[in-house]
């Protein structure tokens, strides 16, 4: 026997709250102090054509959504305009319209130019380290052997891609991008993160990464420089970055044995580039310039964030 429910009645089941529940979802919305997240982006402007038509909120909830799911822009226009759970979470009403993808791009657009960016106060330590992240779109031709010379190849991009380039890794060529991040000791929650072209050498976005509260830093030694050491010394933060020789001297066996102590705890942020790469797809480049991939990452940064921040909480 056919049932058949008036529209009202099928609306009305569709809005109760048991239908579609997503209860990860739920134990977030409850967790995060959402209050503070709407504080932090008090200062996005409204566009030429007036105020935005969803708060900022709204849609900074949507692109985590975005991060979690491996959605596309268009993906998750479907998604909000279908899923019960995902309009909860973000807080669309029943017979309210979902941004549209190209509403969507436009906040991501909004969120780079306003330089968004993210900075926990934990200071136990923090571990810095660097990954490369392949481009977009097709590389070019690879440069002829003797042509990319370390943190300064003289090829930079394409018209596509005119923000990516090439480097080494071992005895293959890569080209894309470099992502810097910092992650505390104790809880591995990303502090920092920085994204550069391929070519750019570890060292240099390095102090950038650096917080001033933190106890100790630890690096390999890549980050090891006079410089750096003296700022350290500076500021009071124990340098826990490995030793590297040189031409002339050859480290000693102190600190060999100090090198591969620190590579021990160091090595801990290897854990947080699997994630990124593994979980959240970002071992490629998802948009075509380093803006917008740098806000993506850092969309991503913060996906991982909250979701390590729910294990951590009491």
């Amino acid at each position: 026997m056919a049932v058949r429910m008036s529209q009202s009645g099928m609306a009305e089941a569709f809005l109760h709250p048991t239908v579609g529940r997503n209860v990860r979802l739920e134990t977030i919305s409850e967790q995060i102090d959402w209050k503070a997240v709407s504080g932090a982006l008090s200062g996005m402007k409204p566009g030429r054509m007036g105020p935005p038509a969803y708060p900022a909120l709204l849609m900074f909830k949507a692109l985590l959504l975005q991060q979690w799911y491996g959605l596309s822009d268009p993906g998750l226009e479907e998604a909000l305009c279908d899923r019960m759970s995902f309009r909860r979470f973000v807080g669309l009403a029943g017979d309210q319209a979902a941004p549209d993808h190209s509403t969507l791009w436009r906040f991501r657009q909004s969120l780079a130019k306003a330089g968004l960016d993210q900075g926990l106060i934990v200071r136990q330590g923090t571990l810095i380290d660097a990954s490369l992240i392949r481009a977009h779109s097709k590389p070019p031709a690879p440069p002829a052997d003797g042509e990319i010379e370390a943190g300064a190849s003289r090829l930079v991009g394409t018209p596509r891609e005119p923000d990516a380039d090439w480097t080494r890794r071992g005895s293959a060529r890569v080209f894309g991008y470099k992502a810097h991040i910092a992650v505390d000791q104790g809880s591995e929650l990303i502090r920092r993160v920085r994204l550069t072209p391929a070519s750019v050498n570890d060292t240099v976005p390095a102090d950038e990464l650096i917080m001033g509260d933190e106890k100790q830093i630890w690096a390999d030694k890549a980050y090891d420089s006079h410089a750096r050491s003296a700022r350290l010394k500076a500021m009071g933060v124990k340098n826990r970055i490995c030793r590297r020789g040189n031409k002339h001297h050859a480290p000693s066996p102190w600190a060999l044995k100090r090198n591969r102590a620190i590579a021990r705890i160091r090595g801990r942020v290897e854990t947080t580039f699997a994630i990124l790469k593994r979980h959240y797809q970002r071992g490629r480049a998802r948009y075509l310039t380093l803006q917008r991939n740098q806000t993506d990452l850092i969309m991503a940064c913060i996906a991982i964030n909250l979701r390590k921040a729910l294990v951590l909480a009491p």
